[in-house]
C-alpha cells in the first residue's frame, strides 16, 4: 500500500482524489502499479490492470491493493470494479470507502460477485492524501483551486491598474494547462472590467485547447454584452460557455456550480473574490505565481481577510505532491499550497 500512495502521489489534484493501485501475485511480487493522473485519464486500477495486458497471467490468486475504494459507476471512464472482474483478479484491499455516492458500492458490488476484499489497510496516510478532497465531497460542493499570479510584494496590479505581464510566458502557459483541466472558472466584475479576460484554455500558440472551462462572473454589476469572457456564438459553438451570477456570496457559486456538474473550479481573481472565498474557508488549493518583481504600490492579491491578530492567521502548509510546492516557470516561482491539517485533539484527564 506504501507503493500505492507513492502512486497517488504522482497525480494531479481537482475533481477526482489522487488514486494509486499496485497489484501483487500470491508471493507479494508486484506485477504492476497504477495511479490516475487527472479527470479524462484512466483511472488507477484500470492503469495497473493496462500495463498487464497480453501477459495471459492467471490472476485468480493476486491482489489488487488501492488507496481508496474501485468505484462503481460509469463516468468518462467504466467502472473500475468491472474492470478487476474482466482481469479476474481475486483479492482485492483498499484504503478508505469512497464517500461520493456516485462512485461508491464498490466494495459492496466485488463481494457479491464472490472477489475477497478487504478494507483499512494505511486508511490514516490515504486520508491525509486527500483530506481537502474528502471535505469538498461532504460538503457537497466542487474542489476549489485558488489562483493568483503576484509580484514579491503580494501586488497583482500596478498603482495606474495595468497587470499584464506581470508573470512570465511560462507562468501563463503553465496557467493554461491548469485552465484546461478545471470545469469552471471564476472571476469577479471588477476584474472583467479591468482587464476584460477571455478565460479560455489555449495552447502554446495561442489556440483553444479542445477542452475548455466554464466561465463564470460573480458580481452584481452586468457583464457588458462586448466583453471577451461572453465569448463569440459560431457555427462549433453556438452557446458559448459563459455564466454570470449576480452574488457576492461564494457559497451560492459553489452551491449552483454543484448543480451544473462542476467538480473543479478554479478562482482567477481579483482581491475581492479572492478574500472571498478564502475567507470562508472555501479553498482547498492555493496556486501562487510568484514574479521576481517589486512595485510598492498598487492592487493587492487579497483584500480584507478580517484577520486582526497573528494568533487567528490561516495556516496553510505545501503540497508535496506531484511535482513539489514549488516549481521553477522561467524566472517565476510556482507555490503549491494546501490549507493546514487541524491539530489532532489531545486527551485530557481531570475534566
Amino acid at each position: 500500500m506504501e507503493t500505492a500512495l507513492s502512486a497517488a502521489r504522482q497525480g494531479v489534484r481537482g475533481a477526482n482524489p489522487l488514486v494509486g493501485a499496485v497489484i501483487i501475485d500470491a508471493d507479494g511480487t508486484v506485477l504492476a502499479i497504477g495511479r490516475h493522473l487527472g479527470a479524462g485519464t484512466p483511472h488507477a486500477e484500470a492503469d495497473a490492470i493496462a500495463s498487464l495486458r497480453g501477459t495471459r497471467r492467471d490472476l485468480s490468486a493476486a491482489t489488487i491493493l488501492v488507496t481508496l475504494e474501485p468505484c462503481n459507476h460509469q463516468g468518462r471512464m467504466g467502472p473500475c470494479t468491472q474492470a478487476i472482474l474482466d482481469a479476474g483478479i481475486g483479492n482485492v484491499v483498499f484504503a478508505v470507502a469512497d464517500p461520493h455516492m456516485p462512485a461508491a458500492g464498490g466494495a459492496r458490488r466485488l463481494r457479491r460477485e464472490g472477489i475477497n476484499v478487504r478494507s483499512g489497510l494505511m486508511a490514516r496516510e490515504a486520508k491525509e492524501l486527500n483530506t481537502r478532497w474528502f471535505v469538498a465531497v461532504a460538503e457537497g460542493r466542487p474542489f476549489v483551486t485558488a489562483r493568483l499570479a503576484q509580484t514579491v510584494d503580494s501586488r497583482i496590479a500596478a498603482q495606474d491598474g495595468s497587470s499584464q505581464w506581470i508573470t512570465s510566458l511560462e507562468s501563463r502557459r503553465d496557467s493554461h494547462t491548469l485552465r484546461a483541466r478545471v470545469d469552471a472558472i471564476v472571476v469577479g466584475t471588477g476584474t472583467v472590467m479591468a482587464d476584460n479576460p477571455r478565460l479560455t484554455a489555449r495552447d502554446d500558440d495561442g489556440i483553444e485547447t479542445a477542452s475548455q472551462p466554464l466561465r463564470v462572473v460573480m458580481g452584481i454589476r452586468e457583464v457588458a454584452a462586448t466583453a471577451a469572457v461572453r465569448g463569440t456564438a459560431t457555427g462549433a459553438d453556438p452557446n458559448p460557455r459563459f455564466l454570470q451570477l449576480h452574488t457576492h456570496d461564494p457559497a451560492v457559486v459553489l452551491a449552483e456550480l454543484q448543480e451544473r456538474g462542476v467538480g473543479h473550479l478554479m478562482i482567477e481573481g481579483g482581491s475581492q473574490i479572492n478574500a472571498a472565498f478564502l475567507a470562508a474557508g472555501l479553498v482547498d488549493e492555493l496556486i501562487v505565481y510568484l514574479a521576481p518583481t517589486l512595485l510598492g504600490a498598487g492592487t493587492p492579491a487579497l483584500n480584507n481577510l478580517g484577520i486582526t491578530t497573528l494568533a487567528d492567521a490561516q495556516q496553510w502548509e505545501w503540497d508535496a505532491t506531484t511535482a513539489g510546492p514549488v516549481e521553477r516557470m522561467g524566472p517565476d516561482l510556482k507555490l503549491t499550497l494546501m490549507p493546514a491539517k487541524a491539530p489532532a485533539p489531545t486527551n485530557s484527564e481531570g475534566h
